[in-house]
């Protein structure tokens, strides 16, 4: 399938809200894919398609994970706001019969991040922070580290949802935490 197709698909899924951000999360996947050396079309994609899921009810999160064999720990099944990404690499691999394996975990750790991201998830981990609809305290901040390096925009990106988590006093995935200490190990910790 080609973007326009995967608009297509995704369009009946979303909101319109989110799927203006869809097409934002898209564009700045793309510009960071030129800009730090990847595939721009597999960025592009893996941004139109990150939240497919995102506005499914959360009954029905739940089913289709389940129907998918999906099985969540104790912190994610906490966390309702983490299961459109792993329920979203499913859906295109079960459902889309999407088989790049790029794509799919870049939109399956795009909420969370993980130890040893790949180029193509620091990309869409960050191009959902820097959209052009995100209008949070901070997001200017996260737009000029992204220029500087994706490493620098992860830990912008690692502190500001670890912090928010923390004073909500909400779990943090573990994959967050490794995936921050990696980061700030290899990219500061010299």
């Amino acid at each position: 399938m080609n973007l326009e197709e995967y608009k297509a698909v995704i369009k009946p899924l979303l909101s319109e809200k989110r799927y203006h951000h869809s097409i934002c999360v898209a564009k700045a996947a793309k510009e960071l894919a030129k800009k730090y050396g990847a595939d721009v079309q597999k960025a592009e994609t893996a941004g139109i398609l990150h939240d497919i899921m995102k506005d499914i009810p959360p009954e029905e999160q739940l089913e289709k994970m389940e129907q998918y064999g999906i099985r969540l720990t104790p912190v994610e099944r906490a966390a309702p706001k983490l299961w459109h990404a792993m329920l979203g690499a499913a859906y295109l691999k079960e459902e889309l019969h999407l088989e790049d394996s790029e794509i799919l975990d870049a939109v399956r750790y795009h909420t969370t991040g993980r130890t040893d991201m790949t180029l193509m998830d620091k990309i869409l981990f960050i191009a959902d922070f820097i959209s052009d609809d995100r209008d949070y305290e901070g997001v200017e901040d996260l737009r000029k580290a992204a220029k500087i390096s994706l490493e620098e925009a992860m830990t912008e990106g690692f502190s500001y949802t670890i912090g928010d988590l923390a004073k909500s006093r909400k779990p943090i995935h573990p994959d967050t935490i490794a995936a921050y200490n990696q980061t700030v190990l290899a990219y500061h910790g010299k």
